[in-house]
């Protein structure tokens, strides 16, 4: 199809080039869309040959088409736009086997074979257990479920994992004021989620520690008493004894962080996130220790004076890195050392995806050239997916202050939200069932919003505008295929009024219908695209486009009505292809289909 007859005419102008430059070894051509239809269909641009040909690009791509036309050539027709070569194809003709490969294919229609055999682990995530999950992790697990069903669909095999981050002097923070203002309660006797009941605790202690700060600014005299406790002294005691086994200490971790386990469960379950398998830290962290010190042994990490254990950095132009605390305590590098080294054990990848935020970009360069000293060879297909931070409209999130946003609070806002927009609109009665509707459109809004951005960049996120059935938005997507559902269930509806009458491609000839059949051919190639960068964005990008152009083209044609049966027929089946690319596309990025809004 389309594709195709771009290669076959990227084959046949790379070999004119050849000929018209007197060279075998040429740049190769690039493949580009016209930013008007009239322009074509295929784009080839021949700056790159100016240098060799001593000539303009645009004298080039005159020259190149007069060739071409004393030729047999590939079906289309040959354009001049400036610099550029441009083909024309005759759209209405290749129509029929569009939509006849999407109707055959269904619900694996856009699926590729570029990663077929592939073993790719996707890490995404890594809650602490002192905490339920906010923003910023709902836009980590939208990226880390997106990316995984891309990487499907493009043929690889995936292992979607957690690192469920359990151990560490963050978690003995919410122990520790637990213990010190907890008083025995539980979330069962002040019926809050688990999570949020530990995390309270967090913040808790982040307060202890300003009130202790704050006794020492004013030198009021207790920082000499014998019972004043400093809070962070106090929690690197309790890692201490975590790490050695203290049975009162492991006993309250295990309670604790059920509470929260148990809480963030609910909330993934809420946000249509799963894990194929999961990871935690007090499992790993020992592996850890002792690939560190297998590295001591190698001569590739030091032993410093103060006893830590330290890897030289200068090779990647940084400086040293701690990997084992003076005490023989771990960080959160050491256990990234043994989690990765028991994931290839376990599931020996062709390469690991860690899909986490852009502050940890350090981190993970050290990581992996770490594991490269370590002599794994597999570290050389660890890729970090570096994603943008998430605030609001007022200003960043802090987690230890309390100010974040919830992941189930706001969820639930925008599910209300989305009730609202049901009932202003007066649809109850269409939609069935309301709160079930508005709980698909929330969760819509919320993954479209976090995906529409490509990864790299920082984002603001507004419940507002995400939850607008108007502009570039989840339910406005939503909105469009549940519109050409509702064409097509009328058509069905028709009492046989179209038996027996066959479509023809051929009649698709107006700007819109050519727009869409060409939007809908692509769609595979935008799916190999989006699945080899790691990117939503190009997915969530196509969507969008592909509504707008079936809004224009609904405003301005009948489809029911269109004038003969064969038409009407032809448009109706444009339309189902284009709800198949639709559906297929929400499953992509997260964004339930609806047959009715």
């Amino acid at each position: 199809m389309l594709n195709e007859l771009k290669i076959e005419w990227k084959n046949a102008i790379e070999a004119e080039l050849r000929n018209y430059l007197g060279t075998e070894t040429i740049p190769e051509l690039t493949i580009g869309v016209p930013p008007k239809s009239e322009m074509g269909d295929a784009a080839f641009p021949m700056f790159p040959y100016a240098k060799l040909a001593g000539k303009a690009p645009a004298l080039i791509a005159k020259d190149v088409m007069a060739s071409l036309a004393e030729k047999t050539h590939p079906e289309g027709e040959i354009l001049i736009a400036g610099p550029y070569l441009n083909i024309r194809f005759d759209i209405p003709s290749l129509s029929d086997e569009i939509l006849s490969q999407v109707e055959k294919a269904g619900d694996s229609y856009g699926y590729v074979n570029d990663l077929a055999g592939k073993r790719i682990m996707v890490e995404f995530s890594c809650p602490n257990t002192n905490k339920p999950l906010h923003l910023g992790h709902m836009r980590n697990d939208s990226l880390g479920e997106s990316v995984s069903h891309l990487l499907k669909a493009a043929g690889a095999e995936v292992l979607k994992v957690n690192l469920i981050n359990n151990r560490g002097v963050h978690i003995c923070k919410s122990m520790l004021a637990y213990k010190m203002f907890g008083n025995g309660e539980t979330p069962e006797t002040t019926g809050e989620k688990g999570d949020h009941f530990v995390g309270r605790y967090y913040v808790r202690f982040a307060q202890w520690e300003k009130e202790a700060e704050e006794a020492k600014a004013a030198n009021s005299g207790r920082v000499n008493d014998p019972s004043f406790i400093d809070p962070d002294t106090e929690a690197q005691k309790m890692l201490k004894l975590w790490e050695d086994g203290d049975k009162e200490v492991r006993d309250l971790w295990e309670k604790m962080n059920k509470w929260t386990l148990d809480g963030l469960s609910e909330s993934y379950r809420n946000m249509g996130i799963s894990f194929d398998k999961l990871y935690y830290e007090s499992d790993t962290y020992k592996l850890g220790r002792s690939e560190v010190m297998k590295g001591l042994d190698m001569g590739v990490f030091k032993k410093e004076e103060d006893g830590s254990v330290q890897v030289d950095l200068s090779p990647i132009s940084l400086d040293k890195k701690v990997l084992l605390r003076r005490d023989g305590t771990t960080l959160y590098m050491t256990q990234d050392i043994g989690t990765a080294v028991k994931r290839h054990e376990d599931w020996p990848f062709d390469s690991l995806i860690y899909v986490v935020a852009s502050e940890q970009n350090y981190h993970f360069k050290v990581l992996f050239y770490v594991l490269s000293l370590l002599g794994y060879k597999w570290a050389e297909e660890l890729h970090h997916l570096s994603y943008g931070m998430v605030n609001l409209p007022e200003g960043k999130m802090k987690s230890r202050e309390g100010t974040v946003v919830d992941a189930d609070d706001l969820l639930a806002e925008l599910t209300e939200l989305a009730k609202g927009e049901i009932e202003a609109k007066g649809r109850e009665e269409a939609v069935g069932d309301v709160a079930e509707t508005a709980r698909k459109i929330a969760l819509g809004a919320l993954n479209y919003y976090l995906l529409q951005v490509q990864p790299q960049h920082d984002m603001i996120f507004d419940p507002k505008k995400s939850i607008s059935f108007n502009g570039n938005t989840g339910p406005y997507l939503q909105y469009t295929c549940a519109r050409i559902s509702s064409i097509l269930r009328k058509a069905e509806e028709e009492n046989g009024e179209y038996e027996g009458v066959e479509a023809d491609g051929k009649l698709l000839v107006n700007d819109d219908e050519k727009t869409l059949l060409k939007a809908i051919e692509s769609f595979p190639d935008t799916v190999r695209k989006a699945a080899l960068s790691y990117d939503p964005s190009i997915i969530a990008s196509y969507l969008y486009d592909n509504a707008k152009t079936f809004s224009h083209y609904y405003h301005d044609n009948q489809i029911l009505k269109a004038g003969t049966k064969e038409l009407s027929v032809t448009r109706l089946s444009l339309i189902k292809a284009l709800r198949t690319v639709m559906k297929n596309g929400f499953d992509l990025i997260g964004v339930p289909y609806l047959e009715s809004m």
